[in-house]
Formats: C-alpha cells, sequence, structure tokens
C-alpha cells in the first residue's frame, strides 16, 4: 500500500520551456562525484512504480532527487525573471540580485544532475528527469509578483533543505546540504528585504521559530504538497519512500 504519495497532475497539450557561481562548477563537481558514488546503499535501490511514473526513491539518492526537483523549479523561475521586461528595467540593485538568484540557482540544479548522474551510472531510470513548469500565473513584467513568487520558492527551500537533512545517511552529503541551504538562506533573506527594507521581515516570524530561533524545517511530504498547490509543476512524479 502507498504511503505520502506526491502526485503532479501533468495537463494535456502545450511545453514550457523553460553566472558568477554559487560555487565553482569545477571543484564542486569533482568533490560531488567521489561522495555521491557512494550512494549505493540497499535502500537507495530505485525500483519503477508500476504504473510508470517517476518516483523520487528511498534513502539519499530520493533526498537528492527531491533536491533536484526543487533546485529545477528555482532555476527554471530565475530563468524567466532574467528574460521578464521588470528585470531588464529594474534598478540596478534588484537586477544584480536576481541575476545572482539566477546564476546561483542554474549552478545548484546542474550540480545536483551531474552528482545523481554520477551515482547511478547505467541506472539512468533512478534519476528525476527534467520536470516541465507552468508559470503562466506570473506576470515576469510585474516587480510585486516576481518578487512575491521568489519569496514563496526562496522560503520553501529553505524549510525543505532544513527538514531533509535528518533523513541523510551520508555525512558528506549532510555538509553540502548545509552549504547549499546557507546560501537558500541568504536568497531568503535578501527577497524579504527588497519586498520590505528597512524592517526585521529578513528574519521574520513566520519563518524563523520564536522559541527557539530556527528556520523552519518541513518533511518533504509538506514541501511537495505546498509546491504542488502552486500549481507550477506540470511533470507527474510520487515520494512514496519520504516522509
Amino acid at each position: 500500500m502507498k504511503k505520502n504519495v506526491i502526485k503532479v497532475i501533468q495537463p494535456k497539450g502545450g511545453k514550457f520551456n523553460q553566472r558568477r557561481q554559487f560555487l565553482k562548477l569545477s571543484g564542486l563537481a569533482l568533490v560531488g562525484t567521489g561522495l555521491f558514488m557512494a550512494c549505493s546503499n540497499d535502500d537507495d535501490v530505485y525500483t519503477p512504480p508500476e504504473d510508470d511514473v517517476f518516483d523520487l526513491g528511498a534513502g539519499d539518492l530520493g533526498v537528492l532527487n527531491y533536491a533536484f526537483a526543487l533546485e529545477q523549479l528555482e532555476a527554471d523561475f530565475y530563468t524567466k525573471v532574467v528574460n521578464g521586461s521588470y528585470w531588464s528595467g529594474a534598478n540596478p540593485t534588484e537586477k544584480q540580485l536576481l541575476l545572482d538568484l539566477y546564476n546561483h540557482e542554474v549552478n545548484h540544479r546542474d550540480f545536483f544532475s551531474a552528482a545523481i548522474s554520477a551515482a547511478v551510472g547505467n541506472n539512468t531510470a533512478a534519476k528525476l528527469p527534467t520536470l516541465e513548469f507552468d508559470f503562466g500565473s506570473v506576470n515576469f513584467n510585474d516587480r510585486n509578483q516576481v518578487l512575491a513568487t521568489a519569496k514563496v520558492l526562496e522560503d520553501t527551500g529553505v524549510s525543505a533543505y532544513n527538514g531533509a537533512g535528518r533523513l541523510l545517511s551520508n555525512p558528506d552529503y549532510l555538509v553540502l546540504a548545509g552549504k547549499i541551504v546557507s546560501v537558500e538562506a541568504r536568497h531568503a533573506s535578501a527577497i524579504r528585504s527588497v519586498i520590505n527594507p528597512n524592517s526585521a521581515d529578513f528574519a521574520g516570524d513566520d519563518v524563523v521559530t520564536i522559541d527557539a530561533g530556527l528556520d523552519l524545517a518541513l518533511d518533504p511530504s509538506e514541501v511537495l504538497s505546498n509546491v504542488v498547490a502552486t500549481g507550477f509543476v506540470v511533470t507527474e512524479f510520487t515520494a512514496n519512500s519520504l516522509p
């Protein structure tokens, strides 16, 4: 019996198109290849679901596919941002910020793609495919809509990495996840400061717990449910083995 199934229903018809580097990919890829090649535990073996819908998988590989899905989403969003008229006409500070975020997210996405490919080898069915997205509800020429969407995605990314850390068994993966989430948190803080300058919103009570002073940490099922609710993800997939 399946549990925690996260499905994104793919509508009929239509294709959606989709650098200062976050870390120099050449160096990061070398580290990542060695680390992710170790992803061969029995509970990481990918078994295709009966209905041929991709499942993110279990263990460390499942978490990597999960992160890859979120990074694809963010990279696709910022690609559209820097091709929209708001960005081209934005003030220099906001323009540079959004360009930096674009570069970071594209590098996050490409890193996970290369690292997972190295991990699965010839078992390419174990790697999350390229996802399709529909940002048709976002007006990329409108500053408020772009920044509000960026805020949602960045806050989601921080809570996702924080919640997934406990699921990783390889400490090296945890180090990498910690580095990436620190960058995602900087993104979230910067976007919040642009939206509401000279305020405390950069570390708002809606994302930092009052009792412990920590960023939110959400399980994959909750994060993916929230992502599905945005309507941005077109491709159908499941997360049967993640909490």
